[in-house]
């Protein structure tokens, strides 16, 4: 029986419905990317996701490393790679639907960044038109500049959108409290109704909020001319499995 077509809007949904991640106790289940470095490049990838961490170009500092051989839930790491496992952003979906808001996501794309402000989407790709998450297509193109944005404060990173109901923004403004707190620090941008955020419209009476793609130090380590290879939305996982980053 042939399979249809699943698009990423759709496995949003389903990975969002499963998130039982609590920022305040540190506790439950969050969505993970998966990615893959040679083994002689494992420290210049940990010295990126620090960089990373400490600028604010990635969704957390929490990771998991995996060795070469290594099952991480079902997968096993490829001889002479490393695996490294990171937050993705649609955890935070999954912390607004836990709390009875629905949301819209919008899609996934590129951002630039002047001065360490936001300024406007250049490239955007939606979620219900694709079957392959955006960011992991982008970062294949070449046109993201993390690392300037780190080092000098401008230049494009990767980040996605999604939209609520502006009747839903008191218990937004909740849960944004509680994850100022935690791990989870990847908010780039919370809009108003009815305007368009970034250059992205949104629906009549939606307010739309922007995240840090959890990709974006993988994609760094790509800008500094090093393999790397990235399945986002890999799964989910226990948070008690991951590290902080500035600890390792």
């Amino acid at each position: 029986m042939t399979r249809p077509l699943k698009f990423v809007d759709q496995n949003i949904d389903d990975y969002a419905m499963k998130v039982t991640y609590d920022p305040v106790k540190g506790t439950g289940k969050l969505v993970y990317n998966i990615s893959l470095v040679k083994n002689e490049d494992f420290e210049y990838a940990v010295s990126v996701l620090k960089d990373a961490s400490k600028t604010g170009v990635s969704v957390s500092g929490l990771v998991k490393f995996g060795s070469s051989g290594e099952n991480i839930a079902g997968y096993v790491v490829p001889e002479g790679c490393t695996a490294i496992c990171t937050v993705c952003s649609i955890t935070f979906d999954g912390l607004l639907i836990r709390r009875g808001i629905p949301i819209n996501p919008i899609g996934g794309g590129v951002v630039e960044v002047e001065d360490r402000a936001p300024v406007r989407f250049t490239h955007i790709i939606l979620y219900e038109h694709t079957t392959i998450d955006p960011l992991q297509v982008l970062i294949s193109q070449q046109i993201t500049s993390v690392n300037d944005v780190m080092r000098k404060g401008s230049g494009n990173i990767l980040a996605n959108i999604r939209e609520f109901h502006m009747e839903a923004e008191p218990l937004v403004g909740r849960v944004l409290d509680e994850l100022a707190d935690s791990s989870f620090t990847g908010i780039l941008e919370v809009g108003v109704p009815n305007i368009p955020l970034l250059g992205v419209p949104g629906s009549p009476q939606y307010i739309s909020i922007v995240a840090v793609g959890g990709t974006n130090p993988m994609a760094a380590i790509r800008e500094g001319g090093r393999w790397v290879q990235t399945q986002a939305m890999k799964g989910l996982m226990d948070v008690r499995e991951f590290v902080e980053i500035r600890d390792y």
